[in-house]
Formats: C-alpha cells, sequence, structure tokens
C-alpha cells in the first residue's frame, strides 16, 4: 500500500482546488472500438507474450464521451506515472453497445475488464465476461449489480452515510432526522440511514422524500417538525440542493440542528461560499492528492478532469500491483483483488469485500467560509 501511494505523489508538485468536468478528449494508445455491425473478430492486437492485456470499456462517444474519456485518460496518466512496461491497456467504446464491446475485447484476448462506467452494462456483459473466466472492475457505485466475478469501485452512498452518522453520533448527537429525495437513490439512502443510525445507538425521530421545487421540500419539512425534535437533519441529496434547503430547514423547525451530507456533496464547489452550510458534515473520499492529481491531469491533457476520473487512476494501480506476481497470458488471479490489507490510491485506502463491492475508508469534512476543513481524517489502513 505504501510503495502504490508514494509512486503517485513523487510525481506531483502542486496543487490545485478541485475542477471542472473536462470539454476536450484525449487518445488512448490503443483504441479499437467496437460496434454492433463490426465484421467477424480477428486478431485485432498485436501478438504480445510479455505483457498482460487489460481491456478499458468506457462511454467514448455519445451523451457520457467526456466523463468516459476523462476516465480513460487517467488510466493513460497512471500507466505513465507506474511506468508499467508489462501491461497493455485498450479501450473499447461502450455507447453503441457494451456487449459486442465485452465480446470483442474477450476475442482480443484481454484477461480483465475495467469498467464499464454504467451500472445497466455491467448487467449487459456480465454473463459473457464470467463464461470466459474474465473479472469485471467497474466504474459504476451500483451494489446490487456486485458478485461472481463483478467487482464495484464507485463511491457507495450507503457507506458514506454511515461515515458520517458515526461521526455525529461520536459528538453526542442521539436524535436523527432525514430528507431523502424520490427515486431509487433516495430509497437506498433511507435503507442506510435506518441501518446506521441504529447501528450507532441513535434514533430516527423523522425521516421524510420529497419531489422536486421547495414547495416539496417545504411540506415535507412541516410534516417533519409535526413529528418529534432533532439534533442533526441528513440531506441525501447533491451539495446543490442542500445549498437551496438548508435556508427551508432553518425556517421549518431546525433553526439548530447540524446539517449533514453525503459523498454527493465533494464535487460542489459553491458550498464552501454558502454560509447557510457552514458547519455542515459530510463523509467522503479525502482531495489531498487529488488535487496534485488534477495539477497533472491539466498539464497532460490541457482540461480539467471529472472528479470520479480517479477511479481509473486507481484501477490501474491495482492493476499494476497484482501484475507483479501474475504471468502474462495466464487468467487473472481473481482472489488477489480480495486482499484484506486491501489497496490505496489517489482516493485513499480501498478493498473488496465478499460482496465485491468497494470498502472505503472516508474522512468527514466541515463546510467553512470559503474552504472545507477535515473534522474526522480517514484511518489510515483497514487495521486502524
Amino acid at each position: 500500500m505504501l510503495v502504490l501511494g508514494t509512486m503517485f505523489l513523487a510525481a506531483c508538485q502542486t496543487m490545485v482546488p478541485k475542477t471542472a468536468p473536462p470539454s476536450t478528449p484525449s487518445q488512448q494508445p490503443d483504441q479499437p472500438t467496437a460496434r454492433p455491425d463490426d465484421g467477424p473478430i480477428t486478431g485485432a492486437l498485436p501478438s504480445d507474450a510479455s505483457r498482460h492485456r487489460i481491456a478499458l470499456l468506457l462511454p467514448l462517444s455519445g451523451k457520457d464521451a467526456a466523463v468516459g474519456q476523462s476516465i480513460a485518460n487517467a488510466t493513460t496518466l497512471a500507466l505513465m506515472d507506474t511506468k508499467a512496461s508489462n501491461i497493455r491497456i485498450t479501450s473499447y467504446d461502450t455507447a453503441r453497445g457494451a456487449l459486442p464491446a465485452a465480446q470483442r475485447a474477450i476475442a482480443d484476448g484481454n484477461r480483465l475488464i475495467l469498467g464499464p462506467l454504467l451500472g445497466d452494462d455491467v448487467v449487459a456483459m456480465a454473463a459473457t465476461a464470467k463464461a470466459a473466466n474474465v473479472p469485471i472492475i467497474s466504474y459504476s457505485n451500483d451494489v446490487g449489480i456486485a458478485g461472481n466475478n463483478v467487482f464495484i469501485m464507485g463511491y457507495v452512498p450507503a457507506q458514506s452515510i454511515d461515515r458520517v452518522v458515526r461521526h455525529a453520533r461520536a459528538q453526542g448527537i442521539t436524535r436523527f432526522a432525514a430528507l431523502v429525495p424520490a427515486g431509487t437513490y433516495g430509497q437506498r439512502a433511507s435503507s442506510a440511514i435506518l441501518a446506521s443510525v441504529k447501528a450507532a445507538g441513535g434514533t430516527v425521530v423523522s425521516m421524510q422524500s420529497y419531489g422536486s421545487g421547495n414547495a416539496a421540500v417545504t411540506t415535507a419539512l412541516k410534516k417533519m417538525q409535526q413529528e418529534s425534535a432533532y439534533e442533526a437533519i441528513l440531506i441525501a441529496d447533491s451539495g446543490a440542493a442542500a445549498i437551496r434547503i438548508v435556508p427551508l430547514i432553518r425556517a421549518n423547525g431546525g433553526t439548530d440542528a447540524r446539517i449533514l451530507g453525503t459523498e454527493l456533496w465533494n464535487t460542489e464547489r459553491a458550498l464552501a461560499t454558502s454560509p447557510a452550510v457552514r458547519g455542515a458534515w459530510f463523509a467522503s473520499v479525502s482531495d489531498g492528492l487529488y488535487r496534485q492529481y488534477a495539477t497533472k491531469y491539466r498539464a497532460q491533457f490541457g482540461t480539467d478532469p471529472f472528479r470520479l476520473s480517479t477511479l481509473g487512476y486507481d484501477s490501474v494501480l491495482l492493476t499494476t500491483r497484482i501484475a507483479r506476481d501474475w504471468k502474462p497470458g495466464t487468467p487473472f488471479p481473481m482472489d488477489r483483488l480480495r486482499d484484506a490489507g486491501g489497496f490505496i490510491g489517489l482516493d485513499g485506502a480501498f478493498r473488496f469485500g465478499r460482496s465485491g463491492v468497494a470498502e472505503r475508508l472516508l474522512e468527514v469534512q466541515q463546510v467553512g467560509a470559503g474552504q472545507m476543513t477535515i473534522a474526522s481524517p480517514a484511518p489510515k489502513s483497514f487495521a486502524d
């Protein structure tokens, strides 16, 4: 873990604040694009007995191309930083069909799939990859698709909710409320809040869901006000939504309540400039190495990275570590992904549990005046 963490630190010099999404794509070294109308699959890649063939499956065209290209750029940067000469990463575009992309990647001899980004794409290709004994390390955060040969690297809402709830409980807060948006994310957040508060020894005194618009939020808060007083209220929504919602909380019964947030807040730069949200806590991966990474990314590609592009970088770090003892041409040693000590990357330490979902060591950040401060640092290892 220390070797991988130090590898990137040695390559970084300066720091910048969080950045906006990229607008200009760049090219990967190897990019055969799998399309549904491709002809018979032949040996598209050169014979290469000394390197591991790794497939990178991402949306490189269409509406999600910007984020897909940002992740692809991050994998290129990771290869440059690690100087991994025993790995060949080839990109395949999932925008015109995830299954054809996976079929092409497997036919080309790739032994591991990094990606795809979307949970539905994982579902489309999982059976084909499993039949070929090719593991998938996806950048999705849909825990429902993990298992068998599918591993999920995305940031899982339940983990950030549990971390911030435990932090609040450690500060003496016992009575929790929650505002959750209607929809799948809100449903999963609701289950996570109930489980985390119970495990921490607190009580959920009220939980309300809401639709779009301030009127819906106000209605939910008035119902909450009629139920019971609360010491903290978790907003299971984006940072931008929190900026809009907090003044409504203050005006409807939550005058002194501590505001809690989720990992979604980590990408909202306007939080630090909003007086209403000052003092709020939210749990997220650390931004310490991300700032250095963003500087290097901008210098290399001439644009800013998406925040979740670090998943691509860290997946390459993981691969290079395992590749040290993995013989080229043989199946990927899937059991190595379940190393109890975990792995380390730009987003800190993580490991895959039995479910195949990445467990992360998160920090709690506090919104201040113009900046974020660390209210509770992330543990340095899973042994802490």
